[in-house]
């Protein structure tokens, strides 16, 4: 009987079960949605990292942020430990918009979350988003075609979709990429504040992929 191969199909197969592949810069794309830009946003009720159930209809009359979130991948630590992230989630709460970050890693996947690590995180890092949501069954991930963490969506008052993508136009790991980089988050929320048309409304996440 000829090993190698079946050897080498076992190896491929326990690198794919076991997440080894680090990062994506899409991800799979298979049974997750396409979302529209201009679209109705999916509803959906989540529990947030104190127990709350959240809905997106709670926010009906203002922006909303969805920002897909895990603290074990690197291009997340690198918009936290620059404080980038921060400083826009303070920004914008502060301009009545409406932040939730949402974990949808599966428990024992990486970045999975619990209310007591959450609230950890939260304050460790000095985190500003309204909320951290759980969706644990990656229903709401795959509704949104959540691909990366971070994987940004920016929704309008009228609870349309107005962007979805990357923060930024950097796909790198390093904080100091960000000085320089466009935040594609700010131009959307700048842009459709003072009534204009967001530019570059969809673009290519990055990032680890989604730990469904």
């Amino acid at each position: 009987m000829k090993w190698k191969p079946i050897l080498a199909l076992l190896t491929l197969t326990a690198v794919a079960a076991g997440g080894f592949a680090w990062y994506s810069m899409a991800g799979s794309t298979d049974a997750l949605a396409d979302l529209q830009i201009g679209s109705e946003a999916p509803a959906f009720t989540l529990k947030d990292s104190t127990g709350k159930e959240r809905s997106l209809s709670d926010f009906r009359g203002k922006f909303v942020v969805l920002e897909w979130f895990n603290e074990g991948c690197p291009f997340v630590k690198k918009h936290y430990e620059s404080g980038n992230m921060q400083k826009l989630q303070g920004e914008y709460t502060g301009n009545d918009v409406v932040w939730l970050s949402i974990n949808s890693s599966a428990r024992w996947k990486q970045g999975h979350m619990t209310s007591e690590s959450a609230a950890k995180t939260i304050s460790e890092w000095n985190i500003k988003a309204t909320s951290i949501l759980f969706d644990h069954d990656g229903k709401v991930g795959k509704m949104y075609g959540a691909k990366t963490t971070p994987h940004m969506f920016v929704i309008d008052k009228e609870g349309k979709l107005i962007y979805r993508g990357a923060i930024d136009g950097k796909a790198t790991t390093k904080s100091a990429d960000v000085a320089g980089a466009e935040n594609y988050v700010r131009v959307a929320l700048d842009n459709t504040m003072a009534g204009k048309p967001v530019a570059n409304a969809s673009t290519r996440p990055y990032g680890c992929s989604v730990k469904y």
